[in-house]
């Protein structure tokens, strides 16, 4: 089992929308041989599209909608990539991802430097300690400066730079990268639409034909600047990239696949393989023999035939094998996991066994949850999955009452997925659960699910607030509260308070000095916060057709 360990690498790409994040895991994918032609997100309509983006919705728009797992061997090594959304108002499902690698690949956009998504997703990465390294991306268009990208890495992000290449020409002149660990030079022919690996040529930097196979000025200047960074740049260690302290800096071009195979070769040399978690206070190794693993993500209608719900588990320690029980540790039951899957996109098959740092799909376990252990030991929970308050609200009614069933189905499911979170609004006249997202694109991407999904046409209906407090301490009553607030129960019972805006909230706060709030859920067991729930104003429903009134929503 050691050695199965040692081979996998568990990483994740991040990036701020545009930055190539999708064309990039397309060409990972085609270096790796998991793929023969890579496809592109701005492919014309009779050629084919990403492996990652496999919703009908991600295809039309053009931008990741869900994470997606792709495992691929290469060089005896397996390496399980997930692809997350870039678009903030997906943040959330990128946020659980980031749970469940061991090192990120950030790209950047060379034109445009540090965006804002980046930032935010490299803070992420960075309180979690996750390893990262950095592809500096679209080289072939007009670039910034690369020593300035370098610079902002480290003025903007705090993190020290090290580039592993060093680009040779920029923009149309863009032809191939100089490898500092090897002494080589890549250069790279494009190939039509960048559907095959570039053909490369390899050759010293010293050779003086470099000056006849180059533009004029490139290869002195390539020199010069390498000089530079050897003088006056950080000196590169293993040990600061494993903690964080310095990300491995890569130029390429996904879309003409010029630097890519170097940037995978990298993540096989220097990302980390599997290693341990902490659970309960303790820390479980990835050679434990015992297995342990949790649910990071949920996804219903992979299979358009079949309307199944997919759990994906990240393996933490021990070995999986199909049909093995384990115990569901929030329940305390023993479960089979016999209908186990390795998904790679949309397309999955049978895996028999896993090993640490692989990632499966199970199907048919309605009873699991996002931030769920699966565990031999019923004692290991591993430590939980962060979650975040909403910033958008908004109430989603069937269109009409014919489909209510398949509408209430669509609503239920998409809750357990953690596409959005159900409240209920204390002392409301009708019994309409109010729903919250991130962002507002994610109710768009509900009501497209719910008409293509279940056949049930739906109607959103925003609301007006913006914020959301948990009641971590004292008691609040409706009087309290200004009065385009609402009080609101979340579907573990949990009481919160909803406000238009953040003056209102920081007007609430001076005014009830004794009361603690919490911008995420207050902690305590389920089935406490339930009952309560029940005891207050009975279980939330999942779904609803009527309007809510409008003195109380």
């Amino acid at each position: 089992m050691e050695r199965e360990i040692q081979r996998r690498r568990t990483f994740a790409i991040i990036s701020h929308p545009d930055a190539g994040k999708t064309t990039l895991t397309e060409k990972l994918l085609l270096y790796g041989g998991a793929l023969n032609l890579a496809g592109s997100v701005t492919a014309r309509r009779n050629q084919r599209a990403t492996a990652s983006d496999w919703m009908e919705i991600e295809r039309q728009r053009g931008i990741s909608i869900s994470s997606t797992v792709l495992q691929f061997e290469y060089r005896e090594h397996c390496l399980n990539l997930l692809d997350t959304p870039g678009h903030r108002d997906f943040s959330e499902d990128t946020y659980r991802v980031l749970t469940a690698v061991d090192s990120a690949v950030m790209v950047i956009d060379a034109g445009k430097g540090i965006e804002t998504q980046t930032r935010k997703l490299f803070e992420v990465c960075r309180r979690r300690g996750v390893p990262i390294l950095t592809f500096i991306n679209k080289l072939d268009r007009p670039p910034r400066d690369p020593l300035a990208l370098l610079d902002e890495l480290e003025s903007v992000l705090g993190i020290k730079a090290y580039p592993i290449n060093w680009p040779l020409g920029l923009g149309p002149g863009f032809r191939g990268i100089f490898d500092r660990r090897t002494g080589a030079v890549h250069l790279y022919e494009r190939t039509p639409g960048g559907a095959y690996r570039a053909p490369v040529e390899v050759h010293d930097l010293a050779n003086p034909e470099l000056a006849t196979l180059l533009p004029a000025g490139i290869a002195d200047r390539a020199r010069e600047e390498l000089e530079l960074l050897e003088g006056a740049g950080p000196r590169f260690s293993q040990e600061a990239v494993l903690a964080g302290e310095l990300t491995p800096v890569f130029f390429g071009s996904a879309v003409n696949t010029f630097g890519v195979d170097s940037l995978l070769d990298a993540i096989i040399d220097l990302a980390p393989g599997p290693g341990p978690r902490q659970a309960n206070g303790r820390s479980v190794d990835p050679k434990t023999p015992s297995f342990s693993g949790f649910v990071f993500k949920i996804q219903a209608n992979m299979d358009p035939k079949h309307r199944d719900r997919v759990a994906f588990v990240r393996i933490c320690s021990g070995r999986f094998e199909r049909d093995m029980q384990v115990y569901h540790t929030r329940t305390g039951e023993r479960v089979r996991l016999s209908s186990s899957h390795r998904i790679f996109g949309r397309d999955r098959q049978t895996v028999e066994e896993a090993y640490p740092g692989d990632v499966i799909g199970l199907v048919g376990q309605s009873g699991f949850r996002i931030g769920d252990t699966l565990a031999a030991d019923p004692g290991i929970t591993m430590d939980g999955i962060p979650s975040f308050a909403p910033e958008c609200f908004a109430w989603i009614h069937c269109g009409t009452p014919a489909m209510f069933k398949r509408f209430n189905k669509g609503i239920a499911q998409l809750l357990q997925e953690g596409v959005m979170q159900s409240y209920f609004i204390e002392g409301a006249q009708q019994r309409v659960p109010l729903l919250g997202a991130v962002g507002p694109l994610q109710f768009d991407v509900v009501r497209y699910r719910l008409e293509s999904e279940y056949g049930a046409e739906a109607r959103i209906e925003m609301a007006p607030w913006t914020t959301m407090l948990w009641i971590e301490h004292g008691d609040v009553a409706a009087a309290e509260i200004p009065a385009s607030s609402r009080l609101a129960l979340d579907w573990k019972g949990q009481r919160a308070i909803l406000f238009e805006s953040e003056w209102a909230c920081e007007y609430f706060r001076r005014g009830n000095p004794s009361v603690r709030l919490s911008s995420v859920p207050t902690s305590g067991g389920e089935e406490r916060s339930e009952r309560r729930s029940t005891r207050r104003a009975g279980k939330p429903p999942t779904g609803t057709t009527g309007a809510p009134s409008r003195g109380a929503p």
